[in-house]
Order: structure tokens, then sequence, then C-alpha cells
């Protein structure tokens, strides 16, 4: 049912060369950033009291400011949805898969442009801005794959002489609403395969990324023809337009990235909906990573380091606490200490910079909160600072116990809390002892009893011997319990994105009993 295409990007240093598509010639930076991109024109928002200000996380400089949108914006972007997917669904697949391939080219193209814009606007450091914006053109070129990929299949059937097929078909229109930090490929993971099955899509960026989270696409989609009105990108205030915008009759999905309690409240709104949808989100995390006594523990430590301050610890899938075998916990924070000592802070712009700012003051007001309460808890800072700006410093923690709120709140923050266990059994319930269940990780020198470990680990994604931030196009992306529902990649995504439409066929008269 489902074919994966042929192409596969073997690492970031390759990567342009294995595309083949890189212009000699960098193309004109992207402009005018003050208007909306509505119904297949760009245009100034028309709400009467929101102006959408989007500022460097780092020296609080002004990128741009948009004038909000209204729900009048979001019903002509819904009205032009619906008037131009039927069309585009009735493309050959090939068609469709081209516009996607033209795209990819475009985001290639474009790599330096999108780093550049994510330290300005996104606060992401050289690595993580290089590693999530080669991802754009991966997410393109992969999803070009998926519109041949969604194929139908002949069933057998229990009634005499009766042909059953089961046909794929684009849900329709789906309303897509974003969070900021991954905002190029957190909206392509779902815009991509969404437009290449078939679909339309209405998309709100957070406001704190509006140009990264959807401008950005909008510019490159225009450019490579897709056809107006298919895709449309609404920059306003949620509390002005979000409930119009999942709960439009025309919006037949809603894919959402961003926090649980925001999750809840669209699974509350759907069940009041005149027109039920389908709901795909991506939520919470609280990330266990195990180390369990017979650890490679440079290894570890190496690891815990990536997974708990790649962007800060900004990202669903960080490392959110480390449980630690109590054979092993001493010698695991003696090679934690020097490495958290030596990660540099500062300006995302410098090449360096491994920690820089968080998103807003808000969040560091946050980050700060969770760090005086872990200290009135009891838990010992054994590195910490004051924050400069929105840079927080690295901070980590020992004697953290299950019941403090280091070890069971998402901190999305540069903060490393250690949990003392003692043994495998006591490990396992305390990586399980949370609501969320998205990503996690497990580490030992014995293969074997890893895999025993994952496999009890309630959550969607387990790494062995590997820290917990791992994405991968060919892999089901998506949590359990509270973390969310639905999955992206691969098959997976086709399975969101797109409806089974059964069809029978009877080739003879039947014989009914009455």
């Amino acid at each position: 049912m489902y074919r994966r295409p042929g192409m596969k990007v073997p690492g970031f240093a390759p990567f342009r060369k294995v595309i083949g598509l890189m212009s000699t010639i960098a193309p004109v930076p992207y402009q005018g950033w003050t208007k909306q991109f509505i119904a297949g024109a760009w245009r100034e928002g028309s709400s009467a009291t929101t102006t959408i200000v989007d500022q460097n996380p780092y020296d609080g400089s002004e990128i741009v400011r948009i004038q909000g949108a209204s729900v009048d914006d979001v019903n002509d972007a819904y009205a032009a949805a619906v008037e131009a997917q039927p069309a585009w669904a009735a493309l050959l697949p090939r068609e469709r898969a081209e516009v996607l391939m033209r795209a990819a080219r475009v985001f290639e193209e474009r790599f330096d442009e999108i780093v550049d814009l994510l330290a300005r606007e996104a606060g992401a450091t050289s690595f993580w801005s290089h590693q999530i914006s080669r991802h754009a053109a991966i997410c393109c070129s992969e999803a070009a794959g998926y519109a041949q990929g969604a194929a139908g299949v002949m069933l057998p059937s229990l009634q005499k002489d009766q042909q059953s097929n089961v046909y794929r078909k684009p849900v329709g229109v789906l309303s897509l609403i974003t969070s900021w930090n991954s905002p190029i490929n957190l909206t392509l993971r779902a815009l991509a395969p969404a437009l290449a099955l078939g679909n339309a899509v209405v998309l709100k960026p957070a406001s704190e990324t509006p140009i990264t989270g959807g401008l950005f696409h909008a510019k490159v989609f225009e450019e490579v023809g897709l056809p107006k009105g298919l895709f449309s990108v609404i920059v306003g205030a949620s509390a002005e337009i979000a409930d119009r915008l999942t709960g439009h009759d025309d919006a037949a999905a809603v894919s959402f990235t961003g926090s649980t309690r925001v999750g809840r409240s669209l699974i509350a709104q759907n069940a009041t909906n005149s027109r039920m949808k389908r709901m795909g989100l991506e939520l919470g995390g609280n990330a266990p990573l195990v180390v369990l006594d017979d650890a490679d523990l440079d290894l570890a430590a190496k690891a815990i380091i990536f997974g708990r301050f790649l962007h800060q610890g900004q990202i669903c899938m960080s490392t959110n606490r480390v449980i630690a075998d109590a054979k092993v916990h001493d010698a695991l924070v003696e090679r934690l200490v020097p490495l958290v000592n030596a990660l540099p802070i500062g300006d995302p712009a410098d090449p360096k910079t491994v920690v820089g700012p968080l998103m807003t003051k808000k969040a560091v007001e946050a980050v700060v909160e969770k760090i005086e309460k872990a200290k009135a808890e009891g838990a010992r800072m054994v590195i910490g600072g004051e924050a400069q700006g929105n840079v927080v410093p690295p901070h980590l923690f020992v004697d953290v116990k299950p019941h403090h709120e280091l070890a069971n709140v998402e901190i999305f923050g540069p903060v490393l809390p250690i949990i003392k266990v003692s043994g495998d059994k006591e490990a396992l319930a305390l990586a399980n002892n949370t609501e969320f269940g998205l990503a996690s990780a497990v580490f030992s020198g014995n293969l074997r009893r890893a895999e025993r470990f994952a496999d009890g680990i309630e959550a969607g994604m387990t790494n062995i011997n590997d820290q917990t931030v791992q994405t991968d196009i060919y892999g089901p992306f998506g949590g359990e319990k509270n973390s969310g529902m639905g999955h992206f990649n691969g098959e997976w995504i086709i399975e969101e994105f797109t409806r089974p439409h059964w069809i029978t066929r009877q080739l003879t008269p039947r014989e009914y009993p009455f």
C-alpha cells in the first residue's frame, strides 16, 4: 500500500551534493513580511485590535510588525481552500509530486537564508539551525513520494461475484497550527505531505515565528506555482482567530503542535463542532534518559549534554530528566560537570554558541521559577547562574527526588535534573511515572537488557544508547498518554491525511432473502 521513494540523504555534509539541485548563484532574499498570504494573495490582516511584533529573542530588536488577521481573513482562507482543493486532488500524483520537488529545490537554494532567519527569529544556534534547515528540502522531496504512495487495495469478499476495493482520498482542508521552537520543519512535516496527498492547508504559525513558521513557506510555494487558494498563512492572536480556525465547518482535520493544555481544549472543542474533525496532536513531553549500571558513562554523558542543552532544551523530545542507577550515579555526575561548564553561551548568531536565548521573557521567568522551586524542595544545584536577558546559563541539579517538580514537568529550558535509583525495576517505574509518553532513551552495555528495558517504556519513541532528540522521515513520530495522538512521517502520515473509501461492485445480480 505504501512505497517509499528512493532518495535518501545520508548526512549533513554531503547534503547538497546528494540532492544535486543547488544553484551556484544565491537567490535574492525574500522580502515583504508585513503582509499575510491569504486566499492566494499577499495582503494586510484585517484585525482592528491586534498587531504581531516579531522580535529577535537574543537582543530584543524588532524584525517586523504584522497587522493581525481577523475571523473574516480566516473565512476567506477557507473559502479559497474549498474552491481550489478538488482540482488539486484530481491532478495526477506525479503532477503534485513535481510541485513538491520544485519546492525542495527552492528550500535548498535558500538554505543560508533560512539559517540566518532562524537565528534572528527563533534564537536557533548554528548547529540547530543547520540541522532543521536541511530537513526542509528533505521533507518536500520525501513528501513527493507520498503522492504516489497513497495507493488503494483490492480486498477479498464474502459475497459471490463481488469486487471490493479501498481507495485513498484526501481528507480535504487541513487546519494546521504549529509551534515556534523548530518552525521551518514543524510546519513542513505536515504541510508538505498534506499538499502531496491532495489536500489544501490553512496554517496559523506561532506568533513568535511568523516568518520561519509560515510566511517563508508561502513565498516558496508561490514561487513554485502552487495553485492559488490551496495554501494560506494566517498570522494573528490566538484569542481572536484560533477557535474559528480549528472549529471552521470547512476544516476536515486539525494538526496541532503545542502544549497539552491547548490540546485538551481542542479535543473539547471538537466534541461541540457541528462537523467533527480528525485530530492530530503533538503535545508535551517529559523524556527520561535512563543510565543502567553497565552503561558506557562517557558515551552517556555526552548524549545527555546534547539531548538536554540542544536549542536550550526547548524541544519536545529534549532529555528532560536523567534517571541514573545508584551504582554509577556519582561517576556519571563527575563526567557531566566539566561538560556542562564548557558549554558556550550567548548570541545564537555566533557559530560557537551552544546555549542561546530562550524564546521570550515569559519563558525565562518560568524556567527561573522552576530553578528556585527546585532549591526550595531540597535539590542541590551543582552548576547554575543568573539569567542575562533571555539567556539562562546551563543548570545541573542532583539529589532530585521523584516527587520534585523538576522530575514531573516539562522544563523547556537548559536545566538538567539527575535522579538516583536502585536497579532496573525502580528505573523503569520512574521512567513511566509521568503523564507524558513522547521520547525516551536507555543506556546499557548489554543490548538485550536495553531492549527489554526499552520495551517496557510507555512512550512513542525510545532510543537505545543514544539521546532522546531523534526524528527520521522514515519512522513514526508520535507519543502516548498526554503527549498526543497521531503520527508524522511515512505510511503513518499518509493514514493521517487521507481517508479510506470502500467501494464494492456486484458483478452479477444478487439474490436477497426477502
